[in-house]
């Protein structure tokens, strides 16, 4: 069957879809690589609510999409920014969430790490920031998750310099029970975060980011970089203390800095992952096997839908990982917290459905041709 699909352009192509998807299955957990999934939340479509309110959520399809990673092997991380924390998802919202996840990960095995932010205060003094990731730290650690300590845009807007990051994160680091992962998030996932650590001179910033991981390295488990540079990634790699590991967050270039070089490799932390889960997986299985270039054949193609998705504005990504979700028949409905659905246009959503049905992701193709044409009838489109 032939669908027609808006173009950029303003006028319809025809597109054949794929027949079958990609032939995979869950397997053993990763040998050479630890991967998790950042994941998004599944809207409540019954509920009543308006953009400014607070999120409903449908716990139902939330937990099984994470039983679904898991059966993949991948680990999850939870209340990130792809779980729309900070766009449509606020504190209480995140906090039941952590609680909720944490619950599943232990009956079903699987592993999680949890963001902890300041996202209960909208600013607040240095004092009040601290206070607000101590709270945060310890629902994570009460639920027995692993802490992702995330940027704040409280302390972006609190800080007068580097020296209130070292001093605010050598305090919570000191107090946590366990080694966290430290996340830098990059402005093109939130303005907000404009010169965090202290410097928009990316260099500065660097070294205080490494700063504070030096102080504490028996407290930094790994760390995450979102920055969507390479080079910056790797340059940051290679000057950690031993022991220290280097998540991915670069959406841009994750096959080439999971795959390393001979001076090392970066493990991942990816919202791409949320709609490539099984096939990422069976690329690092590839990968445990010492294939690197199988790895990359499976992976590399991927890149193009992944830039697609986090063109900018990169924080509006989340849209098109919900809208996957939804073709690929992991929720009923495209419906997001906060009404951010409607974040992306058309023609956006048209080119997602062919570049990831071309890599076979959806596992009823039928099916995800039958909800794009919906969607189009809804805009207006006919076939």
């Amino acid at each position: 069957m032939t669908i027609k699909l808006p173009d950029v352009k303003g006028g319809l192509r025809s597109y054949d879809p794929r027949p079958e998807p990609l032939a995979v299955t869950p397997g053993s957990p990763f040998t050479s690589r630890t991967v998790f999934s950042a994941a998004h939340v599944v809207a409540d479509p019954y509920a009543d609510v308006s953009p400014d309110s607070p999120a409903a959520v449908d716990w139902d399809a939330t937990l099984a999409f994470r039983r679904h990673l898991w059966s993949h092997g991948l680990g999850v991380a939870e209340a990130m920014d792809t779980a729309q924390r900070g766009m449509g998802l606020d504190w209480a919202g995140a906090a039941e969430l952590i609680r909720r996840s944490a619950a599943e990960a232990k009956a079903v095995g699987g592993r999680i790490a949890c963001g902890v932010g300041t996202d209960q205060i909208s600013a607040g003094s240095l004092v009040e920031v601290r206070t607000a990731y101590e709270e945060q730290l310890a629902l994570v650690e009460e639920s027995g998750a692993q802490a992702i300590l995330m940027a704040s845009r409280a302390l972006a807007a609190a800080a007068n310099g580097p020296e209130d990051y070292l001093e605010v994160y050598g305090h919570l680091l000191r107090q946590a029970s366990e080694p966290v992962i430290l996340h830098w998030l990059g402005p093109m996932f939130d303005p907000a975060l404009e010169g965090y650590w202290g410097s928009s001179d990316l260099d500065t910033a660097t070294d205080t980011f490494l700063d504070v991981i030096a102080a504490h390295p028996d407290k930094v488990e790994g760390i995450k970089v979102s920055l969507l540079d390479a080079q910056r990634e790797i340059d940051i790699r290679r000057r950690l203390p031993q022991g220290v590991r280097c998540y991915t967050g670069d959406d841009f270039n994750y096959p080439e800095l999971i795959a390393g070089d001979e001076k090392g490799f970066s493990h991942a932390l990816l919202g791409i992952f949320d709609p490539l889960g099984p096939l990422a997986a069976e690329a690092v299985r590839v990968l445990d096997t010492g294939d690197v270039a199988g790895f990359r054949a499976l992976l590399d193609p991927t890149v193009e839908l992944s830039r697609h998705l986090f063109q900018t504005p990169t924080r509006f990504y989340k849209t098109g990982v919900v809208f996957l979700a939804w073709l690929a028949g992991h929720q009923s409905h495209f419906t997001m917290v906060g009404g951010l659905q409607s974040a992306r246009s058309l023609p956006h959503f048209a080119r997602a459905y062919e570049l990831a049905d071309g890599l076979g992701l959806f596992p009823d193709p039928k099916l995800a041709e039958d909800r794009m044409k919906t969607l189009l009838a809804l805009y207006g489109v006919t076939q």
